[in-house]
């Protein structure tokens, strides 16, 4: 098999190390579909590191990214800043200590259900476990 070549950008960045087969779960995540931006989705690409991981390519500004939710879904992450074709940055990420209408609180009898419109906020309670809790009910979301 021949190597694959994906144009480089020029102004953007690059999420690398994503978990192979999570590309996908990610774009839908981050809203990608709606940017007016060119998007590469790399699947399944061969990593020393991980055997095979995702990389997306993205030509934007990254403002339009929110990191959190990135974080959350999986915070092994690396972001490669790129301005004039080069890598200007490497950012890490961490696990958001709150997030807000990412998930969805699934008691049934959590102000959330009643309150159609209230904001669903979660907090992280155990970084060790990942754990987050509904901030009204305290229900626990168990990550997959």
């Amino acid at each position: 098999m021949g190597v694959l070549n994906v144009g480089r950008i020029e102004e953007g960045f690059v999420l690398d190390h994503i978990q192979a087969g999570r590309s996908m779960e990610i774009y839908k995540y981050l809203n990608l579909d709606k940017l007016d931006c060119t998007v590469a989705i790399i699947k399944n690409a061969k990593s020393n590191k991980m055997g095979l991981k995702d990389i997306i390519k993205i030509e934007c500004s990254l403002d339009y990214i929110d990191l959190d939710v990135l974080g959350f879904i999986d915070h092994s992450i690396t972001i490669n800043i790129i301005k004039d074709n080069e890598i200007v940055e490497k950012r890490g990420l961490t696990l958001p200590k709150e997030i807000v209408n990412v998930i969805k609180c699934r008691n049934p009898r959590c102000i959330t259900s009643i309150e159609q419109e209230l904001d669903h906020i979660f907090v992280l309670t155990d970084p060790e476990k990942e754990v987050y809790r509904c901030k009204y009910c305290e229900e626990k979301y168990k990550k997959k």
